[in-house]
């Protein structure tokens, strides 16, 4: 073989080592802490199932609304939790952003099965006030949809509402780095169309066609996956959808056309 393919072949391993060693690092991009509570919102804790105290923000729903659970994207905080359900806190529904460990100064280290650890104790901190699980509208932005997919998965809510999400994780990594084989290499998978097939209650996935992050083409998939799934496009939004009045506004309709 000649040098210079031995060279590149070299090269390309390298690249895949640091890929594997540092995916963590690349997939939970965690802020650093602690950071403020948003404005309207209290600051509560959830007890994870393996001892971490994690900090929350929560505020409450005025009478006869429901409770939306919110799981935040990858590099996000509580106050940009908190911009992305503005529009929910408006309409009257209680939120409860639940934030991960390893993010924004709390105890441990992100992983998949962390998260959706994580994803639970906040439905135990919601059933301590009162909450029913079957009465809480789950919803996630990108990173959290897998989050919020799972949970649904596993106690059917009210409904799921999913912005820019994955129809696996190892899709969305697969799309970004198509020369690197993310497959094989991913440990933390997120297969959030698997598990929304036997989906009961209703999802809408809302995601934006020029999303450059996550593909348009998943979220379609995802919606399509979903036994009672409805999906909404948007154009100009980007991967940041979930910060647009727009977007607020259309989840905060639909929930009201299904009488939530």
């Amino acid at each position: 073989m000649p040098a210079f393919l031995l060279g590149a072949a070299g090269l390309y391993a390298i690249a895949i080592l640091a890929l594997y060693l540092g995916q963590r690092a690349i997939i939970y991009p965690a802020p650093g802490g602690p950071v403020a509570i948003p404005a309207g919102f209290e600051k509560v804790h959830l007890k994870t199932g393996d001892g971490l105290t994690l900090t929350a923000a929560w505020h409450p729903a005025r009478s006869g609304k429901r409770t939306v659970l919110f799981f935040h994207g990858n590099g996000d905080t509580l106050p940009g939790a908190a911009a992305a359900t503005r529009g929910l806190a408006e309409a009257g529904y209680g939120v409860l952003l639940a934030d991960y460990r390893g993010y924004a100064g709390n105890p441990g280290k992100p992983t998949e099965a962390g998260l959706i650890m994580d994803g639970k104790a906040a439905e135990a901190f919601l059933s301590a006030q009162g909450i029913k699980p079957e009465s809480v509208i789950l919803m996630g932005a990108s990173l959290g949809t897998g989050i919020a997919t799972q949970l649904a998965a596993d106690r059917t809510p009210a409904a799921l509402v999913l912005v820019s999400p994955f129809t696996s994780l190892a899709d969305a990594g697969a799309a970004a780095l198509p020369w690197a084989p993310v497959r094989l290499l991913m440990h933390d998978q997120f297969k959030s169309r698997d598990v929304i097939a036997d989906m009961e209650a209703p999802v809408l996935v809302l995601h934006g066609a020029d999303d450059r992050v996550i593909p348009f083409k998943q979220g379609r998939a995802l919606a399509n996956a979903a036994p009672h799934g409805e999906f909404l496009r948007f154009d100009g939004n980007g991967h940041q959808l979930q910060f647009t009045a727009q977007a607020q506004d259309a989840i905060v309709q639909w929930l009201v056309r299904k009488g939530l």
